[in-house]
C-alpha cells in the first residue's frame, strides 16, 4: 500500500501548454535558432555560463547558472521560490515566453548547465522551452552574428508556482530505493557509478541503479538528436516503467539524462532527483551499492 500512494502521489497529471514558435523543438541547431529569431518577437534569450561581456547572441541576457543552483555544500539543493521567482522576474520569463538556454559550450558537461536550467523553469511553469545545441560556441562555429552590448529587459510580473511532476525529494527516493517501485539511471560516468571515483561523501551508487553515462548523449559537444538520439535510449530505458529517475552528483549531469529520455525520447514520467548523491551520501545510514568496502 506504501508503494502505490507513493507512486499515485508522484505521477501528477500535466498542466496547460502554450502554442510555440513555428519551427520550435527543445534541442534547437545554431540555424535554427538564428531563423526563429529572425522571424519572432518576444524569444528570451538566456545566457548561462562563459563570458557574457565577451560576447553574446545579440538579444541575450546574462543569466548566471549559479543563481540557479544551491549551496556550495550541496549544489544540487533548489533555491527557495521566492528567490526562483525573483530570477525569473529579472529575466523578463512569464508563463508562456519563448525561453533558448545558451551555454558557453566549452564541452558536454557543460550543456548541464542548459539542461538543469530547463528543467527548473519547466518546474515553474515556463512551458516553451529549448536549448542550443552546442551552445554559443557552435554558434559562433558558424559565423552567426556575435554581439558585445549587454541587454537589460524589463521585469515581469510572473507569479511561478513549483511543480514536483519533475522532482524526487531524498524522502521519496528513500521509499523508491526501498520499494523497487521505479527505473533508477545514474547518469555519472562509469567509474563513479562502479565506485571506482567519488566526489560525494561515499563512492557507489543507488541500489537498482542502472549506468547510462552523459557522455553517451554526445558526439564530441553537441547532443545526439533524432533518429540516433532514439535507438540510444531504446536500447536502455524501459518504456513502460512507471517511473525513471535519472541522478547524479549534485543533479547537474543527471538533468542531461532527464532532458534527453524526457525531452528528446518522450518517455513519460521521468523525474530528477535533484539533489542527488551529495545529499544521499551524507547520511551513512541510506543504502548504497558497488561501494568500495563491499567489491
Amino acid at each position: 500500500m506504501k508503494r502505490t500512494l507513493l507512486l499515485l502521489w508522484l505521477i501528477l497529471v500535466p498542466g496547460i501548454t502554450f502554442a510555440a514558435p513555428q519551427g520550435w523543438a527543445p534541442l534547437l541547431e545554431p540555424a535554427q535558432l538564428s531563423e526563429l529569431l529572425a522571424g519572432e518577437q518576444g524569444i528570451r534569450v538566456l545566457h548561462l555560463t562563459g563570458n557574457y561581456d565577451e560576447g553574446h547572441i545579440p538579444g541575450a541576457v546574462s543569466a548566471p547558472y549559479g543563481q540557479f543552483r544551491g549551496p556550495q555544500e550541496n549544489a544540487g539543493q533548489l533555491p527557495a521560490l521566492p528567490a526562483l521567482t525573483r530570477i525569473v522576474q529579472e529575466l523578463g520569463i512569464t508563463a508562456d515566453s519563448p525561453v533558448v538556454l545558451v551555454h558557453g559550450g566549452s564541452g558536454s558537461v557543460d550543456m548541464g548547465a542548459s539542461t538543469r536550467v530547463y528543467w527548473t523553469l519547466k518546474s515553474l511553469g515556463v512551458e516553451t522551452l529549448a536549448i542550443l545545441n552546442g551552445g554559443f560556441a557552435a554558434w559562433q562555429a558558424v559565423g552567426l552574428p556575435v554581439s558585445a552590448e549587454p541587454v537589460s529587459v524589463s521585469a515581469s510580473d510572473f507569479q511561478p508556482q513549483w511543480s514536483d511532476m519533475y522532482r524526487v525529494t531524498t524522502e521519496q527516493m528513500e521509499g523508491l530505493v526501498d520499494g523497487g517501485d521505479a527505473q533508477i539511471i545514474d547518469a555519472r560516468p562509469q567509474p563513479y557509478f562502479v565506485g571506482e571515483q567519488a566526489s560525494a561523501a561515499r563512492a557507489g551508487t543507488l541500489p537498482g541503479a542502472s549506468n547510462l553515462s552523459f557522455e553517451s548523449l554526445f558526439d564530441g559537444n553537441r547532443m545526439k538528436s533524432g533518429d540516433e538520439m532514439g535507438t540510444l535510449l531504446d536500447a536502455v530505458v524501459v518504456p513502460n516503467a512507471a517511473l525513471t529517475v535519472t541522478f547524479c552528483n549534485t543533479g547537474h549531469l543527471g538533468s542531461i539524462d532527464w532532458f534527453a529520455i524526457s525531452e528528446l525520447g518522450g518517455y513519460e514520467n521521468t523525474r530528477l532527483y535533484a539533489e542527488s548523491m551529495a545529499e544521499w551520501a551524507m547520511d551513512p545510514d541510506r543504502p548504497m551499492i558497488n561501494e568500495p568496502a563491499n567489491n
